[in-house]
This record gives C-alpha cells, structure tokens and sequence, in this order.
C-alpha cells in the first residue's frame, strides 16, 4: 500500500513545498484536504486538524507535522540526509516546535481566506 499525504492545497507555502516534493518522490499518494472532507473518517481527523498540519498514513501508521516532513524526505533520495539530520534528538525538538509554531501561524492565515471565500 502506497503512503497517502494529507495536505492543504489552499495554502500557498503548503502547496510550494508539496509541489516540490511530488516531482522529486514515487510511490507517494498526495491528497489536498482543503477541498476534500471524505478523508476525515479515512485519518479519524476533524477537518481544521488535516488543515492545520500535513499528515501521512502508511500502513496502520499516522505521522503528523514534523514527522511526516521526515518520511517525506527520507523518501527522496536527496533530502535522505535532512531526514537523518532532523531525527537527531535536540534538532528535532526545535523542529518540532519551529513546524508547530509556523504551522498555527499559516492555519490562522488561510483559516481568514477560507472564511473570506465563503
């Protein structure tokens, strides 16, 4: 089974950096949730949770934020050293809360235009 990335299509950066990512990956399923509500009971997420951060189901494994940044690139031949450096222990935590940081920050920005389309 092929992994699926959960991702918001409506946010610019998110949609850069997932671009990105799909011209230099294979075998990766990408899903846009911005347009898209049947994957909530597929990732048992509300829909502002798969808005707010990417998300990856492989197998029986859900990976969310960082993490999944971490598959992503450990999938890429190129980026398999950024995924190696940030597993190391006081790099990711700063990760972790640098993505969680950002991540509240463009939710909040394209929460606005959602709420500004309707």
């Amino acid at each position: 089974m092929k992994p699926k990335v959960y991702f918001n299509e409506k946010c610019s950066i998110c949609r850069i950096e997932i671009n990105h990512y799909k011209k230099k990956s294979d075998g990766i399923i990408w899903l846009d949730v911005s347009t898209n509500d049947d994957f909530i009971d597929e990732i048992k997420k509300n829909k502002n949770q798969l808005l707010r951060r990417i998300h990856i189901k492989n197998d029986n494994d859900i990976l969310i934020g960082i993490d999944a940044f971490i598959f992503i690139w450990s999938k890429i031949p190129r980026y398999k050293i950024l995924a190696k450096l940030f597993k190391l222990p006081i790099i990711y935590h700063l990760a972790f809360i640098g993505y969680e940081i950002l991540a509240f920050f463009l939710f909040i920005k394209n929460y606005k235009q959602f709420q500004n389309n309707t």
